[in-house]
């Protein structure tokens, strides 16, 4: 998924469930920033302080950079969640390790991700990490199928889709790319036909087994499940009956997925912007913002630089509010979900590939 569904949308869904314009808007800023976390390293203020952050993402998604996107530790646990199958902890599907390692929507891992999650809700960090955690559970309806390891299970051939502008643009892409349709790490071989809610479309994959993917569909479902999963998390109980969207605003968000038709995520991301300001849903008027980098966004907030890329041999000047800044408790929450994910949840299933 892209900025129109991990910001905007997640905005929206947060409403939704319950929560107030500062607590959505912290939950999907967090959401969105995990695709724009590219700096890894530590952090040196003047005072000798430190503060050693990790990245959830890679500079722009560069399908070109192999060696950045054979990193584990940042697409097993933020963007390709392993799905053991769709099977629960102690059941193992056939087919060979990396059966296990293929995402699936709402798996049992992806709620045992939740509960995690919910049982950090009271951290200081806690609405950080729920926004963090809903990237990764809409990621497993929009990268369903795919893996984050390089395996013949990501190839993918004879695309189609009744949309033959986007099929024709992808294949130009992957030719300007330098990579073809067999790339073999995520979903690479087809670059942004998954991310993209309004598209149908279908492909072969490299274990020969014929796919078909209704964008529409998965997205509208990751939402209703996006919105029992916040109410849960209200609740501090992660097996609470809720309901999740209310039905008027849920047909109002199968509207904006089927209608908006940008290939440009940002385009896509502005149009919802504008139905949010309109008062388009029913918890009226409101006007979230997401800068990533530069002059007013967390980063620069919390240490002062408006620098996209950071230089390693800079020192920043130290101010006691960087303890509670967004971005820190962001960083902080980007690593209690790696180590629980890969430490606590993936291994009840079998599962160590970070």
């Amino acid at each position: 998924m892209q900025i129109d569904f991990h910001h905007a949308a997640t905005y929206v869904i947060a409403r939704l469930a319950g929560l107030s314009h500062p607590k959505a808007s912290k939950v999907a800023y967090s959401a969105q920033y995990v695709d724009d976390a590219t700096n890894a390293g530590v952090i040196r203020f003047d005072n000798g302080a430190m503060y050693k952050r990790i990245s959830s993402a890679h500079k722009m998604l560069d399908y070109r950079n192999s060696k950045a996107l054979k990193n584990r530790q940042v697409w097993i646990p933020y963007h390709f969640l392993p799905g053991n199958g769709g099977l629960p902890a102690g059941k193992v599907p056939r087919g060979g390790f990396h059966k296990r390692l293929i995402c699936t929507p709402d798996s049992y891992v992806a709620q045992d991700m939740l509960r995690a999650c919910i049982a950090d809700r009271d951290k200081p960090y806690g609405l950080h990490r729920l926004g963090i955690t809903m990237h990764v559970y809409a990621d497993t309806w929009a990268h369903q199928g795919f893996a984050g390891v390089n395996h013949k299970v990501n190839e993918a051939s004879h695309i189609r889709s009744r949309d033959t502008k986007a099929v024709t643009k992808l294949r130009d892409k992957l030719v300007n790319f330098f990579i073809s349709e067999s790339f073999p790490l995520g979903h690479g071989s087809v670059l942004s036909l998954p991310d993209r809610p309004y598209l149908s479309w279908s492909y072969r994959n490299g274990t020969g087994q014929s796919i078909k993917r209704n964008n529409p569909k998965n997205f509208l479902t990751a939402a209703d499940k996006m919105c029992m999963a916040m109410q849960r998390w209200q609740i501090g109980d992660p097996d609470a009956e809720v309901d999740g969207l209310p039905a008027a605003d849920k047909k109002k968000i199968a509207t904006l997925i089927n209608s908006i038709k940008f290939e440009d995520g940002d385009k896509r991301h502005d149009a919802w912007m504008k139905k949010i300001k309109s008062g388009y849903f029913s918890f009226g008027s409101a006007s979230p913002t997401y800068i990533p980098k530069g002059k007013g966004s967390w980063k620069h907030k919390s240490i002062g630089t408006k620098e996209w890329f950071d230089d390693p041999n800079e020192t920043f000047v130290y101010k006691e509010s960087f303890l509670r800044s967004d971005w820190k408790m962001f960083h902080d929450a980007l690593q209690a979900h790696r180590f629980d994910v890969i430490h606590d949840v993936l291994p009840k299933y079998g599962i160590c590939a970070a």
